[in-house]
């Protein structure tokens, strides 16, 4: 699918056809909140809004860390879903992840993922998640491409 906001791999990848509403989203992203706000595969860049939900909230009244982290495994593999194309999937190999600051509830997140190398098995990318232009969390992640 090639439009101005949505460039991927093939259109018919998994992640193309979920683009379209021709498969179903991942429960991970109902669960989330997730908007895919944008995706290049050529410049390596995919961007998504996550929902800071009331349910996400620790005892200190911010987003739980689990979460955020959750949001980052999600936003990185997702950039690399899109590099793929049918057949393939990806699956999380490690997910470094650094909290920079508190998360506020009720705000919505911003992620933004870049792909820093693709190779043929293994793809190395980094996420950034921010609230008002903050950034909040960050991640670098090692993912595998595989054949489903």
């Amino acid at each position: 699918m090639t439009t101005s906001k949505f460039k991927t791999a093939d259109p018919g990848s998994f992640f193309s056809r979920m683009l379209s509403a021709e498969a179903p989203r991942p429960a991970v992203h109902a669960l989330l909140g997730s908007t895919i706000e944008s995706v290049d595969t050529d410049t390596g860049l995919l961007r998504i809004r996550y929902e800071a939900r009331p349910d996400f909230g620790n005892p200190a009244g911010t987003v739980q860390g689990g979460m955020l982290a959750a949001m980052l495994d999600d936003l990185t593999a997702s950039l690399v879903d899109a590099t793929l194309v049918a057949g393939q999937g990806v699956a999380t190999l490690s997910l470094q992840v650094s909290f920079l600051r508190a998360a506020r509830i009720g705000t919505p997140i911003s992620g933004e993922a870049r792909m820093q190398r693709r190779g043929r098995d293994i793809c190395h990318v980094t996420g950034l998640l921010l609230q008002n232009g903050t950034e909040i969390a960050s991640a670098v992640s090692v993912c595998k491409i595989v054949a489903i």
